[in-house]
């Protein structure tokens, strides 16, 4: 029987990579197959910091990258949030696609059974609905971050946002991606019990399960 394979996306930054990566290697030790998909330029940065080896990775967790659609920029510096907020939706889709694709043909790796992305990757649902694969967004700030980011509609509502001069795509990104119903976040027990009591008044379909 072939393991289940679990295809990785998260947002092209640190804050978001990180918790990603510890999902992944707790899937990992579950008996998963894992592919962990970054940028180009987030790949090509970690092995400029880590060595040329250091994404070899194992047979059964393995790492892929896919372009993110900005020119090239220093190695250095950090990517404009803003910039990748509007070029993620735009470029990512398809050469994402064609990742599942490879994976689906090739030998060496089960075929893919489903898909783990940052809440801020919803664009993954509709490479979910193409191959009928299961998407579950993975929230990578708290539950009461998510909350925050839920309430943004509330504030447009009421005039207080958008400023002159500000854009919110990563904000109505994130409230379409609330509306979807499988997700994970991180939850503090006890501690944020009332945020969930917040989710279900306001009618988002969430789902949790405590690990």
């Amino acid at each position: 029987m072939e393991k289940p394979h679990a295809i990785f996306i998260p947002y092209p930054a640190q804050g978001h990579i990180n918790p990603m990566m510890k999902l992944a290697k707790l899937l990992h030790l579950k008996g998963f197959h894992i592919s962990f998909v970054n940028t180009h330029y987030n790949h090509k940065r970690f092995l400029r910091s880590r060595g040329p080896s250091a994404l070899d990775g194992l047979p059964d967790f393995r790492f892929y990258s896919i372009p993110d659609g900005l020119p090239p920029s220093d190695a250095d510096s950090t990517q404009s949030s803003p910039d990748l907020c509007v070029s993620i939706p735009k470029h990512c889709l398809e050469p994402f696609c064609e990742l599942i694709t490879r994976l689906n043909d090739a030998s060496d790796v089960p075929q893919v059974t489903c898909i783990v992305s940052d809440g801020a990757m919803s664009f993954t649902l509709k490479a979910a609905e193409k191959f009928g694969l299961p998407d579950v967004l993975f929230w990578t700030s708290s539950a009461c971050g998510l909350l925050a980011y839920a309430h943004y509609r509330d504030l447009i509502q009421k005039g207080y946002i958008p400023l002159k001069g500000t854009t919110y795509c990563f904000c109505s990104r994130v409230m379409h991606a609330c509306s979807f119903g499988r997700s994970l976040f991180n939850l503090f027990g006890k501690i944020e019990n009332h945020v969930l009591e917040s989710f279900y008044l306001r009618s988002l379909k969430i789902e949790y399960k405590y690990f």
